[in-house]
């Protein structure tokens, strides 16, 4: 088992860390090495549920908090070991979101008495299906472990607060028609011909922008794909156009849902999967604390994160942690060295106080 310093620089932590390959599934190796080092940590109670580690602060302060970040990657791309270039980490979940792994641990061995109790989760299968998800497996088998004020998700957001998430859905508008040989088209009627009206209606749409505690959430209905056809000389008798919604805050899965449907009325609409969306809930005191002592300017999020989660128990959550979310998953990722140490510092003078 592989040996983590939590007392090294946040820098060789995070290099450390990504040497550790943890694609989805393959986390036990790094949970075990996450695991041994939050045990050595006198102020803390660790304990383990399956590939997720949970590490507390028991100082009967008034307020508690979550700090969270997932162990795994996505599948690997030429990109391990880790690299230090001009100032980057480069390789393997640098910023998706290793490098909030390592600020996350350095603030559980560095910050012994926070003036606020803090929760630390590392949890598995967050880059896949959404029911394999260590933080969704605790937040429906063990509730009680994610009690808190407040929540800080510390996915990939260059270091600034971005409030909340997006909720997403997919759906598939169901486009009918008739079979025949395309020799005898007229004796048949063309299903993917029947999709030019549904997308002309996506292309005139015009998406909400809406505030929700004082962010702007900016949403998006866009077909993501499209389905049909039988062989080369068959007029089709069914076409298929998925879509995908990206919905704000203040519509629930259900309005969401309901939307698609009146915007494509008339038409056959089937569910094929949702997510919830997250109000950012910066007008609570835990949250509105935290904005004021990281003194940068919230945004909202765009897209969804497990943030939702925690919404989900009642928490109100934010996303902050280093690297920029857009070099995700890419084969190139990287995080930044000023970034981790910014992250370090801004959350380490807020839970000292």
């Amino acid at each position: 088992m592989p040996s983590l310093d939590l007392h090294s620089d946040v820098v060789s932590l995070t290099r450390a860390l990504v040497d550790v390959e943890s694609v989805s599934g393959n986390e036990r190796t790094l949970a075990d090495a996450v695991e041994a080092a939050l045990s050595g940590l006198p102020h803390l109670q660790t304990r383990r549920f399956g590939n997720t580690v949970v590490a507390r602060t028991s100082l009967s302060r008034a307020e508690r908090v979550v700090v969270a970040g997932h162990l795994d990657t996505v599948p690997e791309a030429g990109n391990l070991p880790s690299r230090l270039v001009d100032d980057r980490i480069y390789g393997l979940g640098a910023c998706d979101m290793k490098g909030g792994v390592a600020v996350a641990l350095r603030l559980a061995a560095t910050v012994a008495e926070p003036v606020r109790d803090v929760t630390y989760v590392f949890y598995d299968c967050e880059e896949i299906e959404a029911e394999k998800n260590g933080l969704g497996q605790l937040a429906r088998t063990r509730p009680e472990e994610l009690t808190a004020d407040f929540a800080v998700l510390m996915e990939p957001s260059s270091a600034q607060v971005e409030g909340g998430c997006q909720g997403t859905l997919r759906a598939e508008i169901v486009l009918p028609g008739k079979r025949a040989h395309s020799a005898r088209a007229w004796m048949g009627a063309n299903a993917i011909h029947a999709a030019a009206p549904v997308l002309a209606r996506l292309a005139e749409y015009k998406p909400r922008q809406v505030p929700v505690d004082g962010l702007v959430y900016r949403e998006g209905l866009n077909a993501v794909g499209i389905t049909g056809g039988v062989a080369g000389n068959v007029i089709p008798d069914e076409c298929r156009v998925t879509v995908n919604y990206r919905f704000a805050p203040d519509r629930s899965e259900a309005a969401a849902f309901a939307h698609v449907q009146e915007t494509f009325a008339g038409y056959v609409v089937e569910l094929r999967d949702s997510a919830p969306a997250a109000a950012p809930g910066l007008d609570r005191p835990s949250a509105a604390a935290f904005v004021e002592a990281l003194g940068v300017e919230p945004h909202p999020k765009f897209g969804w994160t497990d943030v939702a989660r925690f919404a989900e128990l009642g928490v109100p959550a934010v996303n902050y942690g280093p690297g920029e979310s857009a070099l995700a998953h890419t084969r190139d990722e990287y995080v930044e060295v000023a970034e981790l140490h910014a992250c370090e510092d801004r959350m380490g003078a807020w839970l000292r106080g």
